[in-house]
């Protein structure tokens, strides 16, 4: 189960990243700060998961 939720966590990253190449095509500033907080979430979620299971 923790393997499963560290993937969810690397996919929120990946979500993230695109969220802001994309917003920076667009020139939206909006989606780039979207993207940086789902980065953000996802690793902050990723670094508690690892950290709760020792």
């Amino acid at each position: 189960m923790r393997y499963v939720l560290l993937l969810v966590a690397l996919l929120g990253v990946a979500l993230g990243v695109a969220g802001i190449a994309h917003g920076e095509a667009d020139d939206s500033p909006g989606l780039q700060f979207l993207g940086v907080l789902l980065v953000v979430g996802a690793v902050v979620f990723g670094v508690w998961e690892v950290r709760r299971g020792r």
